[in-house]
């Protein structure tokens, strides 16, 4: 047996919560997965987890060589990508969680020129507007608008502005808002984002005389995906509250017109998040580094090449 994998089987079962989930994400029968746990019970002497007909959990014993190994493993992984190369050269999958908007709008544009700097990096995205599981999921890591998950390493990389937009032909229908409290008092008609997971609907987002300005309109039409969001807005259904990149060509054509200037919000923060385990990793660092220098450029479009974002 091989002991190697017996650990890195055993940090999944722990890090996943099940011995199915473990064995999906590396991808071996269950069968193995389980005879290399025993092995290494066998090896160490000691039970590494409690099971039941429901649950599967780590024993202290289990816990304590967790705390030993999961370093060691991600120095390993780290020294393995680099062997024979240079460390400004990492190799290997590395796994990314994001947002769609954030994905189509900004990150897959740039791409080329994080390939062209590290070619033997093979870059995996995950593309979803839900809250993943970065650990459970075997995920290296997620660019995410919130840092609140205490599991997780998280890096501020930039912010994102706002805007509040809706098109031509809406505008001409039932004309624009003075005021953003005039959105919810005359019932214009809004294209609402829900939640994919709570179905709560996000609320507009204002500064009134510098103080935060919460509309929560009535909502006819709602979408819990930010390309069809702005789908909605292009179709004249109603005014749009989002991440300003995800509106900026469509001004730029006239097919959207931004409203409410004056009471455009803070930027929202959006950060990097990763395992403990993973910090580690030069594939995950490099990554972080390049994703910041993206944000930065973004938020100061003057500095942007002909490879950056539009």
């Amino acid at each position: 047996m091989d002991h190697l994998q017996a650990i890195r089987a055993f940090a999944r079962v722990v890090e996943t919560g099940g011995f199915s989930r473990a064995a999906e994400s590396l991808q071996m029968p269950n069968a193995t997965l389980s005879k290399s746990i025993q092995f290494l019970e066998k090896h160490l002497g000691v039970k590494l987890f409690e099971r039941s007909t429901r649950r599967v959990s780590v024993t202290s014993d289990g816990a304590a060589y967790y705390e030993r190994t999961k370093h060691l493993l991600a120095e390993l992984d780290d020294v393995e990508a680099t062997l024979g190369r240079a460390r400004a050269n990492p190799r290997g999958r590395l796994r990314v969680d994001i947002g769609g908007s954030t994905a189509s709008g900004l990150l897959i544009p740039a791409l080329p020129d994080f390939c062209a700097r590290y070619p033997d990096i093979q870059l995996q995205l995950g593309v979803t507007d839900r809250t993943v599981d970065v650990i459970g999921e075997n995920i290296d890591c997620a660019i995410r608008s919130t840092a609140d998950d205490g599991a997780l390493i998280s890096r501020k990389i930039g912010s994102l502005a706002w805007a509040t937009c809706a098109s031509p032909a809406y505008l001409a229908r039932y004309g624009v808002p003075a005021h953003p409290q005039q959105i919810l008092d005359d019932g214009f008609p809004v294209a609402g984002y829900f939640s994919a997971q709570s179905g709560v609907i996000q609320p507009l987002h204002f500064l009134d005389d510098g103080k935060p300005l919460e509309i929560h309109p009535h909502c006819n039409v709602m979408v819990n995906e930010s390309n069809a969001h702005l789908a909605a807005a292009l179709a004249g259904i109603g005014i749009v509250h989002t991440l300003d990149f995800m509106v900026r060509a469509a001004v730029e054509r006239g097919d959207l017109v931004v409203i409410l200037d004056a009471w455009r919000p803070k930027p929202l923060d959006i950060y990097i998040s990763y395992a403990p385990s993973r910090q580690l990793s030069t594939k995950v660092r490099v990554f972080a580094d390049w994703v910041t220098q993206l944000y930065e450029r973004i938020q100061n479009p003057s500095t942007l090449g002909t490879g950056g974002m539009h």
